[in-house]
């Protein structure tokens, strides 16, 4: 029995029913790019309404809620932003939370949850262009992982490994963070055909950017190669089927050397799924914006790579929400 479920009161329910309405400001204000606008600049609400090309008092309410919830501040009627918001929502700033853009987009997929209930399966038709989603996609998922890599990285013992694969690999971020650690591992990241060219522009910039090279191709159909160290699957099995995932074990296994590793990263769900809460959402997330992703457990995650023939198998839990299932080949 999860006993915080007795805690819930009237006014709490009604609390978290009613999040989504600070949501949307802040949603909506980053969409409309109010926090770039005011950056370094004290602008009157009919100013900033001109400059968006939106109504004056509609954006005049707008900005006194963000005044409200701390993101801006006010003084004799014009609007500036606060540090926070400067920092992190300022698309200018090296900090900028652009994935933002991307929890747009979940905003939609997610107003379709009651039907995809009903179904059991995804619902949702994206209104953007395949590019633009794939972009704030792979911007949002960059901005997590790029705090996270170096994390990863000291998890892991890499100082043999001289050769990674690293797939669904998206900005590259944790084959960085790998060589960063070790400068001698070589990685391929492995993703789609329209990922691969914004992989190869957040890489530009790498100080080791000739160990990174690059494969497309579609990990559930397409084949790996072999004499990999280590397969790095972040945030990639909870995309897939429970029977998808047992088959991409069985095609990690066989691409690798013996002493390599299958590093599984991602949410690891308990056997009732209601905890961590992150994973139980996370898996609504996946029925929304997906035909067949889930949150797995670890049982199941076991089941996976014993199959394929791994024997040796251990958990290593983090501070981020998720944690590694870390599978060895005898």
């Amino acid at each position: 029995m999860n006993m915080q479920n007795d805690l819930l009161t009237a006014s709490k329910i009604r609390e978290l029913a009613n999040g989504f309405q600070v949501s949307r400001i802040i949603l909506t204000a980053v969409e409309l790019g109010i926090f770039s606008l005011l950056d370094k600049h004290l602008v009157s609400s009919a100013e900033v309404a001109k400059q968006i090309s939106a109504d004056a008092r509609a954006t005049d309410r707008l900005l006194n809620a963000l005044v409200s919830l701390g993101f801006l501040n006010k003084v004799h009627e014009k609007f500036y932003n606060t540090d926070a918001a400067s920092s992190y929502l300022v698309k200018s700033k090296p900090e900028f939370m652009g994935g933002l853009f991307h929890t747009n987009e979940l905003w939609k997929s997610w107003g379709t949850l009651t039907n995809a209930v009903k179904v059991g399966t995804s619902v949702y038709e994206s209104e953007k262009s395949e590019g633009d989603w794939t972009e704030s996609f792979i911007a949002a998922m960059h901005y997590r992982a790029a705090k996270e890599a170096k994390i990863l990285a000291m998890m892991l013992n890499l100082n043999s490994a001289k050769k990674m694969l690293d797939i669904g690999g998206g900005s590259g971020a944790f084959s960085m963070g790998m060589i960063e650690d070790n400068p001698a591992l070589k990685a391929i990241v492995f993703d789609l055909p329209n990922v691969i060219p914004l992989t190869k522009k957040y890489v530009e910039s790498f100080s080791h950017k000739e160990n990174i090279s690059y494969v497309e191709g579609n990990y559930l159909t397409d084949e790996f190669g072999d004499g990999y160290d280590l397969v790095l699957l972040s945030a990639i099995v909870h995309i897939n089927s429970y029977e998808q995932n047992k088959a991409l074990m069985s095609k990690c296994y066989n691409s690798l050397n013996i002493g390599g590793q299958i590093v599984i990263k991602d949410w690891v769900m308990s056997d009732a799924r209601i905890e961590p809460l992150g994973g139980a959402l996370f898996a609504l997330n996946m029925l929304v914006g997906t035909e067949c992703g889930d949150t797995y457990t670890e049982k199941e995650m076991r089941e996976w790579l014993s199959n394929a023939g791994i024997t040796k198998v251990e958990r290593k839990n983090t501070s981020y929400g998720w944690s590694l299932i870390i599978g060895t080949k005898n």
